[in-house]
């Protein structure tokens, strides 16, 4: 066990003691949006699978366009249709956006540029060869990759495979990250709240974070100050893959997570160089990661943000949940120093960064409409507006 790690020590071991999620489900179609793909999609055939026309008007060869033209109409065709004969010279077919072109037609006129007398219609405009024209492979060419293996499943990859024909897919299966909070003087909100109680908000900060992320949490709810709870911890050992709590990790006489720990599990790392939130503990029992966080409210949130983000990345096969830096230009000073590394709430807008006017780790208001966290340096003086910082972006 290490204490006192850095920030990036922290995330080092974290993730070597996660593994990514290996267990392949086959799902339908629509079930599998934001999922991960857990093989290669190719084409199986050419998408159009045939020439077709993109508007509304009239097939026909245009050599018959080189003068002005009255041609003959010996059909009609509908998106769906097929006209079996061959379109020869003197002749058009009325055709309708999406319908197979016809043999012999290389291009098509517009409806509204044409005269139609009932039977005929005349041509005064010059076509060029395959002009409004979709060859087929135009978007997708048979044996292309259309998904790749590791890929999150968005609403356009839903829809490329359902024009391959694709009825269902395999992912791999999300990850089961189980939240909790420690603490007797958390009450579940619609319950009566009495003298010395608080309302339990880390609970719901978590859990709406990681729906906010795609992931499904498993609500273990709220466990007394007291190691009661470590045997249903223990009993998850091998159903989930994350473990997050709130509160019980620092030194006082309820500070109940260290006894757990100790009793059902091992611990990897206690405390992090980083300010809100250092005494986090890292530790894992069975098959699960276990990450233990502060229970102030933004110590909590901004732990979750730093810590447990790229664990869900990698167990998840998810790039996209990790976080991404950036730099800006405050707007606004930070008279503090920072002795050690220190993250701050912030909102980052137009290449500027804007604090509010409370950082305290209970203070949870001040962090709404927040998107970013400064990373301030060990050893930083003041930070004065128009100083340029380094950011996370949340």
């Amino acid at each position: 066990m290490i204490e006192g790690i850095t920030f990036e020590q922290a995330i080092d071991v974290l993730t070597a003691n996660s593994r990514e999620i290996s267990d392949v489900e086959e799902v339908f179609l629509l079930e599998s949006l934001g999922n991960v793909a857990a093989q290669d999609y190719f084409a199986t055939f050419d998408n159009p699978p045939f020439n077709r026309s993109p508007l509304d008007g009239y097939a026909l060869k245009s050599s018959d366009t080189n003068t002005p033209k009255r041609l003959k109409v010996i059909g009609e065709e509908c998106a769906g249709d097929f006209f079996v004969d061959e379109i020869k010279s003197g002749e058009a077919l009325r055709i309708m956006t999406g319908a197979a072109m016809p043999k012999g037609s290389d291009c098509v006129i517009r409806q509204e540029n044409v005269t139609f007398d009932g039977e005929n219609i005349f041509v005064s405009q010059k076509l060029a060869p395959y002009e409004n024209f979709c060859f087929a492979g135009e978007d997708i060419k048979s044996g292309s990759l259309l998904v790749a293996k590791n890929t999150k499943l968005s609403a356009a990859h839903i829809a490329i495979l359902a024009s391959q024909g694709v009825n269902s897919v395999k992912i791999y299966r999300k990850p089961v990250v189980a939240v909790a909070s420690t603490g007797n003087e958390l009450v579940k909100p619609g319950e009566k709240l009495t003298s010395g109680k608080i309302y339990n908000s880390n609970l719901y900060l978590i859990a709406s974070r990681l729906l906010e992320m795609g992931f499904e949490p498993k609500i273990l709810g709220n466990f007394p100050d007291d190691d009661s709870f470590a045997e249903e911890l223990y009993n998850l050992r091998n159903e989930i893959d994350l473990l997050i709590t709130t509160g019980g990790v620092s030194v006082g006489k309820k500070d109940i997570m260290h006894d757990i720990v100790k009793k059902i599990g091992e611990k990897l790392f206690w405390r992090v160089q980083i300010k809100p939130g250092a005494p986090v503990i890292g530790w894992k029992c069975g098959k699960f990661l276990g990450l233990a966080l502060s229970g102030n409210p933004f110590a909590a949130y901004a732990t979750f943000e730093l810590l447990a983000r790229p664990v869900l990345a990698k167990i998840s096969r998810r790039a996209d949940v990790l976080y991404k830096k950036s730099r800006g230009i405050l707007a606004d000073d930070f008279p503090k120093k920072s002795l050690g590394r220190r993250f701050i709430r912030a909102k980052l807008a137009d290449g500027k960064i804007f604090l509010p006017k409370r950082h305290e780790s209970g203070a949870l208001y001040s962090a709404v409409g927040c998107n970013c966290l400064v990373d301030i340096p060990a050893g930083s003086d003041v930070l004065n507006a128009g100083n340029e910082v380094e950011i996370i972006l949340l």
